[in-house]
């Protein structure tokens, strides 16, 4: 039976990982810990299977029952918690982006390599059925030559929590690139079979909501964490660029805010055989440039975030690391910043 501790117990823990764990019949979940234990103690309420509520992760960490810990915080807490975890001898799961920046990403794998203890990041895409039939086509030779990959992850006036932590940069490290991009580039880069960077180049845009007052939106999910009046605002809400791996180039756009009224979040894969257009967290079509037929692939979609936790689990288990292993993901954290260093210099960056 596998003991863990859940800290952070905020949506993400509510639209994944509570869930997960609850259905696993070979997991513990001993400790829901925040900082603010009405939070913790509404998910005791509506997951029977945690144990005991907490508002001090550290109890946990000196737990030695406790095997492993997911870290759901934002994303400035990433670092601290998971490696005060590694170094208190726990396996980590910790929540999409590993932290706020590059460099201290690569402490935090190099800390799990010193511990021999896995680290796994919650880019949950890598477990989604559709990325794992695009990487098996492409992997096949279906597509042909992959040359050009585009993604659109866009949306009209849909900040979230304006002026709290996710438009915070010293809590965030980023804006929508870093909330949304992350998952996008991580899957791309799988999917063309772990791609390395060779160059890109980044525009980012804060317009939006300048005037944070007088913004008006369309929606606002995480509105609770908000603070319209007192807070701020210095991320990007829209992001553009260009990247040049050593398998395929790469070209996107995206917005948590726009003035078009759009809702667009796919992806093309360009091959010389075939292309493919995913729908995100959806299905894809694949377009054969033999017959000029689209074939839309009849198949189901288990929930992924079951799937992520079941192999974090097997990975502790058997000690092989998986797929969501950070040493897998480095190259993704890489990539987003060169992507705001390039927006940051405004020229392009070269590996």
């Amino acid at each position: 039976m596998m003991v863990v501790a859940v800290i952070g117990c905020g949506r993400i823990s509510d639209i994944a990982h509570f869930p997960a764990l609850s259905q696993m019949k070979n997991v513990r979940i001993k400790y829901a810990c925040d900082l603010l234990i009405e939070k913790a103690e509404e998910k005791k309420k509506k997951y029977p299977k945690i144990e005991q509520v907490i508002t001090d992760y550290k109890i946990a960490l000196e737990d030695e029952e406790v095997d492993a810990v997911f870290v759901l915080t934002p994303n400035y807490a990433h670092y601290t918690i998971t490696m005060d975890s590694l170094k208190a001898g726990k396996h980590v799961l910790c929540e999409k982006p590993i932290t706020v920046n590059y460099e201290l990403s690569v402490k935090m794998a190099q800390e799990a390599e010193k511990q021999g203890k896995i680290l796994d990041i919650g880019v949950c895409n890598r477990y989604q059925k559709s990325v794992e039939m695009l990487r098996e086509w492409a992997d096949e030779g279906k597509f042909g030559n992959i040359y050009h990959v585009y993604c659109s992850f866009r949306d009209f006036r849909n900040i979230p929590g304006l002026g709290g932590a996710f438009t915070t940069k010293s809590q965030s490290g980023g804006g929508v690139l870093i909330d949304w991009g992350i998952h996008f580039l991580d899957l791309i880069l799988y999917v063309l079979g772990g791609a390395k960077i060779k160059s890109v180049t980044c525009d980012a845009y804060s317009e939006m909501a300048k005037d944070m007052k007088s913004y008006k939106y369309h929606g606002m999910w995480a509105e609770d964490t908000s603070d319209i009046e007192n807070g701020t605002n210095d991320v990007d809400d829209f992001i553009t660029g260009h990247i040049r791996t050593n398998k395929a180039s790469i070209s996107f756009n995206g917005a948590w805010a726009q003035n078009i009224n759009k809702y667009e979040l796919y992806i093309d894969f360009l091959g010389d055989k075939g292309g493919a257009r995913l729908t995100y967290g959806g299905k894809f079509e694949f377009y054969d440039g033999k017959t000029l037929e689209t074939v839309n692939p009849e198949y189901d979609i288990p929930n992924m975030y079951l799937c992520e936790d079941t192999a974090f689990i097997q990975s502790i288990e058997t000690g092989v690391k998986d797929k969501n292993n950070i040493e897998n993901i480095l190259e993704s954290m890489k990539l987003l910043d060169a992507l705001y260093r390039s927006a940051e210099q405004k020229g392009e960056i070269k590996f």
